[in-house]
């Protein structure tokens, strides 16, 4: 009885409609999308409300670190993600349990090392940042205490992605619950009530990362006993690690590319002042809030993707590889114009000073309304990743940032004025979108929707 039930909250993506079965995938994931951005938007609406413009500019500009030492490991994820989907399709349980327990002490042995390396060369990211010196201590003290909470951000991240590849897209979004509702309530006494600024706004994550990760342990326990996850690492397969680390290597590798990207892009954030770091940290929370569909329907193509490709539903790949990036970039239209339109009164829930007021409007202005093309672009991305062909989208996403977002943000920043670099954002997007269009018209695409005629 325990399988069957287990089983019926799966869902199986090679048979039925693709866009239903696609927004039905889709929609726990967008919901707690909500609650992460939510998550996320709590620590700067009550930095902003009870600290000042610089604890709030340290929050927006901590991240970096964080992303750049995590970003390899979550690409391993994915990796593990996709391997899983495609065990699911090919039905092959013995695989499956095998990648949950490799995955299990695979985090482990990231984990740690990570958390600890984090804590020293944070500062050092920092100081290449050109992170302000009004803002410095509250940096580091932010970004010391959400390294120590490495484990549950990359677990809790680890276990979502395996029930994502199950086909469980419910799952993440009753993590994201316990997390977020944890999250809110510590922000509020940490900060609000004992006044810890943004120590207590990290103290509060963290907690709220760990309670999320023991929490989906237990749930797949108890809904999928027969991956037989454990809290503590079990065995290890080589020959699963090492496919593991042939698919997600040059997503993490890509993910660690972009992360450098980013902290080159967050110098020139930085070099314009700690009230533009501040409009550029309340605009992302805003923008990240418009889109959410984004990494949903992402997450859905990955999942369709491999399913589709473990079974031999080569037709369905054809169909799924249009509709599901096109029903996501109009969504994603959707909310960025309504959001656009109303952006003034939003960002100030989140702080009253009139320059990080007028900034983040300006920010919101010029990147939002064509937000659209990156939801096209990562829609494709996710999908061709699903399959396992990571080598041309890792190529893309190089050129993307690289030869387009980076040069353009200097350019905008050294010829015009440097509080209008979000402008490069539009433009790299469309950049990609257009070259991650031009995949299906590739020999390989072709080969891939038939196999057997490559044979011959």
């Amino acid at each position: 009885m325990k399988a069957s039930k287990s089983s019926s909250k799966k869902i199986d993506m090679t048979n039925g409609s693709i866009m239903k079965l696609v927004v039905l995938f889709a929609l726990p994931i967008c919901l707690g999308n909500i609650l992460q951005q939510l998550y996320s938007t709590v620590d700067t609406l009550v930095i902003g409300n009870y600290c000042g413009t610089q604890s709030l500019a340290a929050v927006g500009t901590s991240a970096m670190p964080v992303e750049m030492l995590l970003c390899i490991f979550l690409g391993l994820g994915t990796g593990v993600s996709i391997l899983i989907s495609q065990y699911t399709g090919s039905g092959d349980m013995v695989k499956l349990k095998k990648a949950v327990a490799t995955a299990n002490s695979f985090l482990y042995m990231c984990a740690i090392p990570i958390s600890i390396l984090g804590l020293f060369i944070g500062p050092l990211i920092l100081k290449f940042m050109q992170t302000p010196a009004d803002t410095w201590d509250y940096c580091v003290s932010y970004l010391q205490i959400i390294f120590l909470g490495t484990l549950g951000n990359m677990g809790y991240n680890m276990n979502a992605g395996i029930l994502r590849g199950v086909g469980d897209s419910k799952a993440s979004l009753l993590f994201l619950v316990v997390s977020c509702f944890v999250n809110i309530i510590l922000d509020l006494v940490f900060v609000a009530v004992f006044r810890m600024d943004v120590a207590g706004a990290a103290l509060a994550t963290t907690i709220a990362m760990f309670a999320s990760w023991l929490f989906s342990i237990i749930y797949i326990r108890k809904k999928y006993p027969e991956l037989e996850m454990t809290f503590l690492p079990r065995s290890l397969d080589k020959k699963i690690l090492a496919d593991i680390v042939k698919v997600g290597l040059p997503l993490g590798l890509n993910n660690s590319i972009y992360s450098i990207g980013h902290i080159f892009m967050q110098s020139l954030i930085n070099a314009q002042g700690s009230v533009f770091m501040a409009a550029c940290s309340v605009s992302g929370k805003v923008t990240g809030i418009a889109n959410v569909a984004i990494t949903s329907f992402s997450s859905a193509a990955t999942t369709f993707a491999g399913q589709n490709l473990g079974a031999g539903r080569y037709d369905r790949l054809k169909k799924g590889a249009i509709r599901i990036p096109v029903f996501s970039g109009i969504i994603t239209c959707t909310g960025g114009l309504l959001v656009t339109l109303i952006s003034r009164p939003i960002l100030g829930f989140f702080t009253t000073d009139a320059a990080v007021l007028e900034m983040g409007v300006r920010y919101i202005s010029i990147v939002l309304p064509f937000t659209w093309t990156y939801a096209v672009f990562n829609g494709i991305i996710s999908f061709v990743n699903g399959m396992g062909e990571v080598k041309y989208p890792t190529i893309v996403n190089i050129l993307m940032l690289w030869a387009v977002r980076i040069p353009v943000a200097y350019l905008i920043a050294y010829f015009i004025d440097g509080t209008y670099v979000m402008a490069c954002f539009p433009i790299s997007f469309a950049f990609g979108m257009f070259a991650m269009l031009a995949y299906y018209m590739t020999k390989r695409w072709r080969r891939r929707l038939n196999p057997s005629a490559s044979v011959h």
